[in-house]
């Protein structure tokens, strides 16, 4: 018997139960009915951790069917994460309480932690949790029977305002809004610049030929790009290549990387199956969007789909592809305030940031980076796995520095967009996590921040003369170079050396 089977056993062990209302709890009948349930519950498989994984990367809602968050789901998840942040903040509070009391006495171990949980303070901060959860619990119902009874067409469409609060709370929290079943948990969509992305339309018309997908990076979404102004990135593509259809990805940014890039690479092959006369796929990727895009590449290669054969041309925008610097810088100060006496506790404020960004720490875009630890961490980064890029895709990095000319610094390249430093962005490593790309495919542009990447007009001009090139100019070169690093400045800089 599966897991299917006693679940199935168990829901008619209820619904059995509801027909006999005279059950009272210390009857005979009451008595037999527990132990049916817990034998049942007793034939139930254990769920290992790579089962876990792959049923996070089947999960229905990454879909391309999947509607966007309504109005309705807004209230009923801040009600939700009203009740989760109360958790978190008396379990943290609780935390240092119980470090203050018994580490003076020298009985701060398992043992009495233990005895503390079972005690009268212990049971009072239960209470303050249950009661949190309670009138959480009740009002995300409330706001929930309301989301059934409207009818889906009088279900208003999110505000852009509300949209971009939600990016935020994706980004900085999105496992744990995946994991409590938070509907603020945003979904994997994709959208069709021409159907009016700010609406919220879904991507679901029949498309062929060339697609070019942008990917957003963290806290941010598909109108981050600004799909509707005719300056954007998504209209210049469009101008240069009429015939070509550019799609927005949607994403929860705060889920791993990994999950992430397995659940793209399955849109991916949905949308080809579906679409068969799709002869090139490109993907331009900003920041960890870069990031999800080569996961899908790697994961896509290592299933067999068919749509990987079928990409083109990869671009990323500022991507850590061996790690962003402010996060490694947070990890170190939360790693430090954990070895202080009394304030060890307040390390698990960082704990409340998203396994995204924590993924961002060494650039990890593979499940073996994280699966085999305890906790919410990532491996070393010697020791983090390797993910090369796909021989036929002609691979673009761009990297960016708030300098406005070119010194030939250390600090420069430290100092990068101010999160991502250009070696990072450039994929430069030494050993095997060397990406590899060549020098002509690189690019450096001169004042220019990490989110001034989304929406400066130079570097949309080398994005699209590197699509419209499309791979011909490395049959032209000779020799294993392939050119040199492109660098860009702004008019008017003087050029220091």
């Amino acid at each position: 018997m599966n897991n299917l089977d006693s679940i199935d056993s168990i829901h008619n062990l209820f619904a059995k139960n509801k027909l006999e209302p005279n059950i009272s709890s210390g009857s005979d009948a009451s008595s037999r009915f527990q132990g049916d349930l817990y034998e049942e519950l007793a034939k139930l498989e254990y769920i290992y951790i790579d089962d876990a994984i792959e049923l996070q990367a089947n999960d229905d809602r990454t879909t391309i069917a999947y509607n966007p968050i309504s109005l309705s789901d807004f209230f009923e998840g801040l009600a939700q994460l009203a009740t989760m942040g109360v958790v978190e903040v008396t379990d943290i509070v609780e935390a240092i309480h119980r470090e203050i009391v018994l580490r003076p006495l020298g009985r701060f171990n398992e043992s009495n932690v233990s005895k503390w949980q079972r005690g009268l303070t212990g049971r009072i901060y239960g209470a303050v949790r249950r009661v949190a959860s309670l009138v959480g619990n009740n009002l995300a119902l409330a706001l929930r029977l309301y989301k059934n009874v409207i009818s889906q067409k009088d279900a208003r469409p999110l505000p852009e305002s509300f949209k971009q609060l939600i990016n935020v709370l994706n980004g900085v929290m999105g496992d744990h809004l995946v994991n409590h079943d938070n509907p603020l948990a945003i979904p994997m969509i994709l959208y069709d610049s021409a159907s009016r992305p700010r609406s919220g339309q879904l991507q679901n018309k029949e498309i062929s030929g060339r697609v070019i997908i942008l990917c957003h990076g963290l806290c941010m979404s598909h109108l981050s790009w600004q799909p509707a102004e005719p300056n954007s990135l998504g209209a210049h593509i469009k101008r240069s290549l009429p015939k070509s259809t550019v799609l927005y990805l949607d994403y929860n940014t705060g889920r791993r990387i990994s999950l992430n890039g397995r659940n793209f690479s399955k849109v991916l092959q949905e949308l080809v199956a579906h679409n068969p006369n799709i002869s090139q796929i490109d993907l331009v990727g900003h920041s960890m969007g870069g990031l999800v895009a080569r996961s899908a590449l790697f994961y896509g290669k290592q299933q067999g789909f068919d749509w990987v054969k079928r990409v083109g041309n990869l671009i990323t925008l500022g991507s850590p592809h061996h790690g962003a610097s402010l996060e490694r810088i947070g990890y170190f100060v939360q790693d430090m305030i954990a070895k202080l006496p009394f304030a060890g506790s307040l390390a698990k404020l960082g704990d409340l940031r998203s396994t995204g960004i924590i993924d961002l720490r060494h650039g990890s875009i593979r499940d073996d980076d994280w699966m085999s630890l305890e906790g919410r961490s990532v491996l070393p980064q010697d020791f983090h796995h390797p993910a090369r890029l796909p021989l036929h895709v002609n691979t673009y990095f761009i990297a960016a520095t708030l300098v406005e000319a070119h010194y030939d610094s250390k600090a420069t390249s430290l100092l990068g967009d101010g999160l991502v430093t250009i070696e990072s962005a450039l994929g430069e490593y030494d050993g095997e996590h060397a990406l590899s790309v060549p020098e002509g495919h690189k690019a450096i542009f001169y004042g220019v921040s990490h989110y001034n990447l989304l929406y400066n007009d130079r570097v949309h001009k080398q994005v699209v003369a590197w699509l419209l090139d499309n791979g011909q100019s490395n049959a032209n070169q000779e020799g294993d170079i392939l050119g040199t690093c492109i660098h860009s400045y702004p008019e008017n800089i003087e050029v220091r050396v």
